[in-house]
């Protein structure tokens, strides 16, 4: 289909194709050039090409923060003190990730929300 680059034949044959217009793009590595398997990119539009890279290093980002948020409180140790005196309940009390959610009040989430 021209769309997939030298996986499926000679890339210098698809000259028409429009994902020729991403090929000197920054990340383009050989010996997969662009590499689109899902096609998002077959249309050739420039525009939705750079929206689409400038969400995806976004996400990335965020995936990046969320790790480290879930990390440092292993590494660092937690805030001193208690999450709730009315409950007993201390910031130490509270583990990491999913398991917080069961753990903390809902008048906590409530406040959150």
């Amino acid at each position: 289909d021209g769309l997939t680059g030298s996986a499926w034949g000679d890339w210098a044959l698809y000259t028409a194709s429009p994902l020729r217009a991403f090929e000197n793009e920054l990340g383009v590595q050989d010996p997969v050039g662009f590499w689109d398997p899902l096609g998002f990119t077959a249309d050739g539009d420039v525009s939705s090409f750079k929206r689409r890279r400038t969400v995806e290093l976004k996400h990335g980002r965020i995936s990046m923060l969320a790790t480290m948020g879930y990390i440092t409180p292993e590494i660092t140790g937690k805030f001193p003190g208690d999450l709730s005196p009315s409950a007993g309940l201390k910031f130490t009390d509270i583990p990491n990730g999913l398991a917080a959610i069961s753990k903390v009040p809902a008048m906590g989430w409530a406040q959150v929300v």
